[in-house]
């Protein structure tokens, strides 16, 4: 087990009118409701043991059966040893094939990863510059034992600051001041499930914008790879998910000179293969998404990561190890399977694209000049991103870890590359920024 990580923390270039960084969120999920026919029946809130016999098969018939998917081919590796998670899925980012998955359209509670759906719902809606100030309505209907960014009624921040809540510290607070922004809770959830349709995201059913705990709410590794790859369409989601630590807004308080002064505290992204642990080292390309964790759904976590103009996206929920980090442990298996299997493996299925659009091409495209790739402004803010790589040496098949200056370096050009580039999706997504 290696020691715990050394971090290095610096700012990073302004690049594009957009801050540059590297990080992301990414953790399981654990009980299953039973499915409902579509998404707008409210499904039931009867855990199910093991996987239900009729799964949807939207990607492909593959995808709708129950166990471990794979078409290995010749020189293809075998599946990592180990996985214990409910639900699992491997796709490229960029093509939609997906490569593996395991109970892919499973539909289990998805804790805090539903936030990506979140995002990718209401960033186009406000401009990173804007400014609310809190009130106690706002803050009002936040579950018992929710994770919170800190964020004070009656004290000012900007859209920039709220979103960094949501991303880095999973901040259910952020979502309910979001939400009231966006004409409430309700007409929010609203707006999530009618986007979760457009994206063809039919195993989800939203009760809570913040993936709280709810009755009836529910999700699946095939759909939350879906919203990943919906959200990363833009640039503003890019930047938030992949920021490793960020300076945000505290209380306002009087210096002793009598001057009011606004006091800030450091947040850190809760994703560990971005972050580190003492039992995990920062995975080389890793450049963002989300995690959760309720009592419902145990872990859940969807990772993008790239390697050598590849990017890939996994998505695990619920390991039944109870091992520390174990959402974590279990991606980075699936993440090396991946690379070391994409060309080698036939598609188990696919990632498809939203309702009334043809699929994108395949093949890479040009890093897109500053404008093209992004969505609202994101370059604004009282939050200011900084950077962290790990000198430690990888555990469990991650490899070996980048000394410090060269393992920073090089996150930053996959951060770089992933933040500007321009994704290959259909237009329908692409005019949500």
């Amino acid at each position: 087990m290696p020691a715990p990580q050394k971090t290095v923390r610096r700012p990073l270039l302004v690049t594009s009118a957009t801050l540059l960084s590297l990080a992301l969120t990414a953790p399981v999920s654990f009980a299953a409701p039973s499915p409902s026919t579509s998404p707008s029946a409210t499904p039931s809130t009867s855990p199910s043991a093991t996987p239900p016999v009729n799964m949807s098969s939207v990607g492909g018939v593959q995808l709708g059966r129950a166990g471990t998917q794979v078409n290995l081919g010749s020189g293809a590796p075998v599946l990592p040893k180990g996985l214990t998670a409910r639900s699992w899925i491997v796709a490229d980012a960029e093509s939609g094939e997906v490569l593996a998955a395991n109970n892919a359209h499973w539909r289990l509670p998805p804790a805090s990863t539903l936030k990506m759906l979140f995002a990718d719902t209401l960033l186009p809606k406000f401009p990173s510059t804007q400014k609310h100030k809190v009130t106690s309505a706002d803050l009002a209907g936040i579950g018992s034992g929710s994770s919170m960014v800190g964020i004070k009624e009656n004290e000012t921040y900007t859209v920039h600051d709220l979103w960094l809540g949501v991303f880095l510290r999973s901040g259910n607070d952020a979502v309910h001041v979001l939400s009231s922004m966006n004409q409430g809770v309700g007409n929010t959830v609203k707006e999530m499930n009618e986007h979760a349709e457009e994206l063809q995201a039919l195993d989800t059913y939203v009760v809570t914008p913040d993936g709280y705990d709810a009755g009836g709410q529910v999700s699946s590794a095939y759909d939350l790879t879906l919203f990943a790859r919906s959200g990363l369409q833009k640039k503003d989601f890019r930047e938030y998910c992949s920021t490793v630590r960020a300076e945000f807004p505290g209380g306002t308080t009087k210096n002793d000179k009598g001057k009011t002064v606004r006091e800030t505290f450091e947040i850190q992204n809760t994703n560990r293969l971005l972050s580190g642990d003492s039992d995990i080292s920062v995975y080389q390309g890793i450049a963002g998404v989300k995690n959760g964790n309720t009592t419902n759904a145990g872990a859940t976590f969807t990772g993008v990561a790239e390697r050598n103009g590849r990017v890939l996206l996994v998505t695990v929920m619920n390991p039944e190890k109870s091992e520390h980090n174990e959402v974590y442990k279990e991606t980075a298996k699936l993440f090396d399977w991946g690379f070391k299997a994409a060309g080698k493996v036939q598609p188990v299925g696919e990632l498809v694209a939203p309702k009334g659009t043809a699929q994108a091409s395949t093949r890479p495209v040009a890093t897109a000049s500053a404008g093209e790739a992004g969505g609202a402004d994101s370059g604004a803010g009282s939050a200011k991103p900084v950077a962290a790589s790990s000198a430690e040496d990888g555990a469990g098949g991650i490899g070996t870890a980048l000394a410090v200056t060269g393992g920073l370096l090089v996150l930053l050009a996959v951060g770089a590359f992933l933040i500007n580039r321009r994704w290959p999706l259909p237009d329908l997504v692409r005019r949500r920024r």
